[in-house]
Order: C-alpha cells, then structure tokens, then sequence
C-alpha cells in the first residue's frame, strides 16, 4: 500500500524534475535563439561594411585580398571572390553550389539582398551559420563576398559540460528529495500519531491523544480530535457510571421483594409483621415503577433532539401541573399557591412543559415538611417567561447545588431511598429546559428552603 506520505513526496520529485528539466530546455531554447539571431545580426552589420569597399566593376584582385584580410583580427571567416565555386579554395570544407546559390538565390543576389544559411557541416560535425552579400555592377554579378561562423564551437562547449550538468542535477535532485523526506516526516508525523489513535480509539480505548505542536489545519485536526476523544471518554465513563448506578438503584428494592415475598410464602412471617412485608413490597415496587418511568423519560428525553413548539398559554398549563400533582400535596397537607400573569404566552410543548412543573413541584412536595406552602410564580422579563417553585423544605447545602441536576445525584442518599426519590428529576427538567432554549437556576439554603427558577422565551410578537 502506498501511504499518503509517500505519494506526496513522489509528487513533489516527480515536479522538482520536470521543473529542472523544462529550465534547462528553456534555457538553451533561449540560448540558442538568441545567439544565432544576435550572430546574424552582427555578421549582417560586418558583411553591410565590407560590401562598401566595392566600387563597382570587375572584383579586383586588391579589393579581395584587402577583404581577406579581416580574418586576422574579425570574428567572422571572410572571404570575396568572383565566382561562387572559387570558394572551395578559400574554406576548409566542401560546398554545394547548386544549394548555396540556386536560382532562387541568385535572383535575390541581383536585388542586392543577402543570403543567409544555417546548416550541419558533417565534416566539422557542426553547426555553420553563413551570409552571402552580392557585388552587383548594372545588374551584374560580378562576385560574391562570403562569412561564416562555426556555430558549433559553443554547442560544443555545452556538450562538454553536459556531464556536469546531469551530476549536479542528479545531486541536487538528491539533496531536495532528502530535505523534502525530512520535511514531509515531520509533516506527517501528527497525522501518523492520528492515525495510531484513531486506531487505539476503535478498539475502545478512549484514553488515546494525540499532542498539538502547531496552530495550522493538522494542528487544529488534532485539537479536534482529542477534544472529540475527550467527548467520547466523558460518555463512556458516564455510560459506565449510569449503568452500575441504574443496577445499584433496583438492586436494593429488589432484594427487598424477593427477600419479604419468600419469607412470607415460606411463613415466616405472620400477623403484623405479615402485613408491614406487604407494605414494604408495595412500596418497593412502586419505587421501581417510578425509576422505570423515570428511566424511560430521561432516555427519550436525551435521544429526541428537537422539542415541536407552539404558542401556549403559561398560567393555564401552570394550573393543570397543579391539579394533576394536587393528590400528594394534599396526602401531606400542603397548599400550593399560585400566581402567574394571565397574559404570559410562551413558546413551547406543552406536555414537556407540564412534565418540567411536575418534577419540580414533586421535589418541592418531597422534601417539605406537613402543612407547609408551595408558591409556583410567573412573571415576564424582558423576552423571557420566568416561573418560580418556592418552597419552605429542608433546603440543599451549597457544595451541592452545582451537582443537583447529575443523573442519580443525591444531596441526602438515606432520606431519599426512604421517600423513593431516584436523583433523576432535577436531570431531566434540566435537559427539558433546554431544549426549550431556556434556563435553569437553583438557589437554596439549608433549614429555609429551595426556589427553583426557569426561563423560557415568550412567543414572539
């Protein structure tokens, strides 16, 4: 398998060659362009000069000897002669005359115009460049003056150093594709180290972390993913928790039953005694039914994302909650009191809004003493419902508050069990909350009682 690292660094050698190999290409394009058109040029410029010592008539023997002798000091070989076939006598190698002057040329030698030629000489094995300029008299030929340049010398020096060249292309390639080696490791490195925790992950072992070393994207990919890892842990380890405290929770009642009911079929129990079992299995059993429900609505709570809202009138599901939790405030005499505004509307669902009222005004029944009061309160401010359960119970100490809504959390464990609380009321009217897009706020002192607050947003004009 090809890894990522690899591809990347294949792709990048694959480029720093075709990069180098289309540079130095267009470097002797341009090398070569330019110097043959600046050769031509400058052989132009030189034959125009030496074109104007001819004065007209027959080529004079001085006239070519005077041209001739340029070749000791110029750059260009040079030659004059009257006809193009002596010229096999001047230069040092063979010459096709039908080529170099053809009709075609001969014409545009009458016109007065220079020739120019660039062609491979297999002799030299080289590259000549030549220009031809006439020496015309009323329409007459009368001789030719002929340069040329060997062109060759400096492909040849290329050719020389052609060698060199590819060593140190081939070094250089060496030296980038070591650093970028180097450079891509340590690139990789965190998405190595991702990958490796990805996989501790999938086994399920959630402790896996990758360390942050930068701020760029793989930087914030890590972040991400330990805060990911870190979400996930905190849920298992809740999970865990959840479950061993959910098998803690119907262990005890339980034993309980199972514990009387055996000891009642088997008759030990008799009389008073019999009947105090019963009470006690009935009372266990209702306490499993009550977390079962609790359960059930805690997991449907968590799993349903989204809460379908309409318009509902506060004061009239207030006074519903009321009514239906009316049967137990009156089995310890307690009288709720309420005062909400007529004209508060909300947006929200009512049978969950109702559920939050219940929970709280059971708390508020649950740990109040007999013949207390319950005020239940809303008002509204500024763009929220705020309703108020204000009770004059045992109150919560404070190092408990910022706990009070943790699933199976109890400020009072041996108080609870006795009553049947479970710890999950608060939990779910918390969650319930906020899906409603509201808030909640608990304030409590203990021996004077607890007033629970929750914000809801008011239905929006």
């Amino acid at each position: 398998m090809i890894t990522f690292a690899r591809k990347i660094w294949v792709l990048i050698v694959v480029f720093l060659v075709i990069t180098i190999a289309f540079m130095y290409l267009l470097t002797d394009f341009l090398y070569e362009q330019l110097y043959v058109e600046d050769t031509e040029a400058s052989m132009i410029e030189y034959g125009e000069r030496l074109v104007t010592k001819y004065k007209g008539g027959q080529v004079t023997d001085e006239l070519i000897a005077e041209i001739e002798e340029h070749n000791s000091y110029g750059n260009f070989s040079v030659f004059a002669v009257r006809n193009p076939r002596e010229l096999s006598a001047c230069v040092p190698f063979d010459i096709d005359y039908e080529t170099l002057i053809g009709p075609d040329e001969r014409q545009q030698l009458l016109a007065g115009q220079a020739i120019i030629k660039i062609g491979y000489e297999e002799r030299f094995e080289r590259q000549i460049i030549s220009v031809i300029f006439p020496f015309t008299d009323e329409n007459r030929l009368e001789g030719i003056l002929y340069l040329y340049y060997p062109l060759a010398k400096i492909s040849e020096l290329a050719k020389e150093e052609v060698f060199f060249l590819i060593a140190c292309v081939v070094v250089f390639a060496v030296v980038i594709g070591y650093f970028v080696f180097k450079a891509l490791r340590h690139i990789m490195r965190p998405l190595h180290e991702l990958q490796q925790a990805v996989q501790q992950m999938s086994t399920g072992d959630y402790t896996a972390r990758v360390s942050v070393t930068s701020k760029d994207e793989i930087g914030q990919l890590s972040k991400a993913f330990n805060d990911m890892a870190q979400a996930i842990q905190q849920e298992d380890e809740e999970k865990k928790t959840f479950l061993a405290t959910v098998s803690h929770e119907l262990r005890t009642p339980i034993s309980y039953v199972k514990g009387y009911s055996e000891s009642i079929q088997n008759g030990f129990i008799e009389g008073e005694q019999k009947e105090e079992a019963i009470r006690l299995i009935a009372r266990e059993a209702n306490r499993m039914e009550r977390l079962t429900n609790e359960l059930m609505q805690l997991v449907h709570v968590e799993e349903e994302q989204a809460v379908e809202m309409y318009p509902i009138v506060l004061a009239e599901t207030l006074r519903d909650a009321i009514q239906i939790i009316h049967v137990k405030a009156k089995e310890k005499q307690i009288d709720i009191m309420l005062e909400a505004d007529e004209e508060l509307i909300v947006e929200a669902d009512e049978e969950k809004l109702k559920q939050i009222l219940i929970n709280l005004l059971e708390n508020a029944i649950r740990y109040s003493d007999e013949k207390k009061t319950v005020r239940v309160e809303a008002r509204a401010h500024e763009k929220m419902a705020v309703m108020k359960v204000i009770d004059k119970g045992i109150g919560i100490p404070q190092e408990d508050l910022p706990k009070i809504t943790e699933r199976f959390y109890r400020v009072n464990k041996a108080r609870s069990r006795a009553d049947g609380g479970s710890g999950l009321g608060l939990s779910i009217v918390d969650k319930l909350v906020k899906q409603h897009q509201g808030t909640l706020h608990i304030e409590s002192k203990v021996g004077e009682g607890t007033v629970v607050t929750v914000q809801i947003p008011l239905m929006e004009e």
